[in-house]
């Protein structure tokens, strides 16, 4: 049986959590280079954690430019089972003011320059993402949240831009007109490579401030979105505190349906298979490849 390892994807400063300990950063390499920084690990109350920096510590790296293949390769690879996804996101409903939690559901993927795939020529597969969330992973988070009073909602779609730049006023009216919740960078092909890594993901939108087409937009100062941000981290760490015992400890957990997401996916005929690309995908595919052959 697998051990279960809760991995939370985020920014700086989400391990440092009261009563954490065996702490250590590892360095580890991937067949798609290496992930936005070494990964902290640590136990809390028992459980195992572990906590990447999507953007890297101090914030190096642009939303375009993570690697996120590396970095769920890196999460795969030291036995990673749950993945949270934290990020701070623009509201684009007046009912998600700054200050509110949104346990994503959905994704509208507007990015067009991140590749989204483990898998390619020599070694073809398509995974599901119908719901590309994990249901029982999110009721964890809702539990957590909803036994710290913090405001949340249940349910709602990420739609995630290329970026750097935000969107235009005329987008952010369209992306309200498709009832998409909240706005942001970094999801995207997050979900999609967990999915393909069969790891249980759920992501949590912390809202900062509404996005451009709030008629309050342009008054919003550095200051206030900076103010909500700390607020924000502190209730991220409370939340992963919170979860770590009843993630790891989810006797469901082994037989939830994201750990088998390649059941029926790979759709390149065995005798077609790259050798090469087969032991490149091993690490996240190698539950529906057959063992490596011995030297």
């Amino acid at each position: 049986m697998t051990t279960p390892l809760l991995a939370i994807i985020g920014g700086s400063g989400l391990y440092d959590l009261p009563g954490l300990t065996d702490t250590r950063w590892e360095t580890v390499d991937t067949p798609w280079g290496a992930p936005s920084d070494q990964i902290f690990r640590g136990r809390l109350h028992g459980a195992e954690l572990a906590f990447l920096p999507r953007h890297g510590r101090g914030h190096r790296i642009p939303p375009s430019e993570v690697n996120y293949r590396a970095n769920i390769a890196a999460l795969k690879s030291l036995g990673a089972t749950d993945v949270l996804s934290l990020s701070a996101v623009g509201g684009l409903r007046a009912d998600l003011p700054p200050g509110s939690f949104v346990i994503v559901d959905q994704f509208i993927d507007r990015t067009v320059a991140r590749p989204a795939t483990f898998f390619g020529t020599g070694l073809v597969a398509h995974v599901s993402m119908a719901h590309p969330v994990c249901s029982r992973l999110g009721t964890h988070v809702a539990a957590a949240l909803q036994g710290q009073g913090v405001p949340h909602v249940r349910g709602g779609t990420y739609l995630c831009i290329e970026g750097p730049q935000f969107s235009t006023l005329a987008e952010s009216q369209l992306y309200r007109s498709w009832n998409c919740s909240v706005i942001g960078m970094t999801n995207m092909p997050e979900a999609k490579l967990a999915r393909e890594a069969e790891l249980c993901y759920a992501s949590v939108g912390m809202v900062t401030d509404f996005d451009c087409w709030h008629p309050a937009h342009d008054a919003v100062t550095v200051d206030a979105v900076i103010k909500v941000l700390l607020s924000n981290a502190q209730i991220a760490r409370t939340l992963v505190a919170g979860l770590a015992a009843s993630v790891t400890g989810d006797p469901q957990a082994a037989h939830c349906g994201c750990r088998h997401a390649l059941d029926h996916a790979l759709i390149t005929a065995p005798e077609a298979r790259d050798p090469a690309m087969m032991e490149k995908l091993r690490v996240i595919a190698g539950r529906v490849l057959p063992p490596a052959a011995r030297a």
